[in-house]
């Protein structure tokens, strides 16, 4: 049985259309990561998914709820720990804890148990009695990921979870989500910019480009479409030119020639490397540096949509409208 299901699922703000028209099925006990740059609607596809924005087209059912028709019994269901943490400062994070278990209606006792069970998880120490205000951006994530998931959620949305987050927060951030899936069978979507994060968690990846799944399916498949073992050439000189030069070998495919560097595909990189190296030096373009490596899901999304995943790529009128709709 599925967990998630979208079928057309939009979302349009006056003549932007941010969704277009996305359908998913996710089933109970998966990971599942939407993979994608700034403005691509992975935030807006998340908003709709926990009923705090509205589609304007298409249907989706999260927890066997219809999330327009049902928004109450979809939240009763779900936890979601957003991109931006809704913490008081002034509260101790138990204040926090104990006062989202009591909104979800349940008991004293109830309350202590997860309270108690939600402190071990994210070990917060002794900080757990401090104001949050005096907590780090990665403290801050982690309580935030507990408060999501006081009433034992069946469903858990996580929006860009370790953006920000050092990387010792961050692996830590990633142990907790495996633990809930792997101990709890929680099911988890969440949105990521991070090849890596995407690439060791989830069960299976969806890539969103411009409002659009542009593709689908397990880190490994996704990665076995683009098919072929990249060479990397790093190069002084006119990529164009050195684009011309190894183009013209058999077996070679120029992907790409951003910044100084020639991304080479080839169904053997092996045997193909080392004409690549002849072939420039033969053109005289100086090399810096050659590489051979497996596909990544980065290669995937280049292969898919034309455009490298940027971490650091700028806001577009899409993520401004990510930021109003909050």
């Amino acid at each position: 049985m599925h967990a998630i299901t979208a079928s057309g699922l939009s979302r349009r703000f006056g003549d932007l259309e941010a969704v277009a028209g996305i359908d998913l099925a996710i089933e109970r006990g998966e990971i599942y990561g939407l993979l994608g740059p700034n403005g691509a609607g992975k935030s807006t596809t998340v908003r709709m998914l926990c009923t705090l924005l509205g589609p304007t087209g298409g249907r989706a059912v999260v927890a066997g709820h219809d999330v327009a028709d049902e928004p109450d019994a979809v939240r009763l269901r779900i936890g979601a720990a957003l991109q931006e943490a809704a913490l008081d400062p002034k509260q101790t994070g138990t204040q926090l804890l104990r006062l989202q278990g009591r909104l979800y209606g349940l008991s004293n006792a109830e309350v202590d148990q997860r309270v108690s069970e939600l402190t071990a998880m994210i070990d917060l120490g002794e900080a757990i009695d401090r104001p949050i205000d005096t907590y780090s951006g990665g403290m801050k994530r982690r309580l935030d990921l507990a408060a999501a998931l006081v009433h034992n959620p069946e469903v858990l949305f996580l929006d860009e979870p370790t953006t920000g987050l050092d990387p010792v927060s961050r692996n830590r951030v990633w142990d907790e989500v495996r633990m809930l899936n792997e101990t709890l069978g929680m099911t988890i979507l969440l949105t990521t910019q991070y090849l890596e994060e995407a690439d060791s968690l989830a069960h299976r990846v969806g890539i969103i480009d411009g409002g659009k799944l542009v593709a689908e399916g397990t880190p490994t498949e996704l990665k076995r479409q683009v098919g072929d073992d990249l060479i990397v050439a790093r190069i002084d000189g006119d990529p164009a030119a050195a684009a011309a030069v190894v183009g013209a070998l058999d077996g070679a495919r120029v992907v790409d020639t951003s910044d100084g560097a020639l991304m080479v595909a080839a169904p053997d990189g092996a045997a193909t490397v080392g004409p690549v190296a002849v072939a420039l030096a033969e053109a005289g373009i100086p090399l810096r540096d050659l590489t051979l490596r497996t596909p990544t899901l980065d290669d995937v999304f280049l292969e898919v949509t034309g455009n490298r995943l940027r971490s650091d790529a700028r806001p577009t009128s899409t993520d401004q409208i990510d930021e109003v709709s909050r």
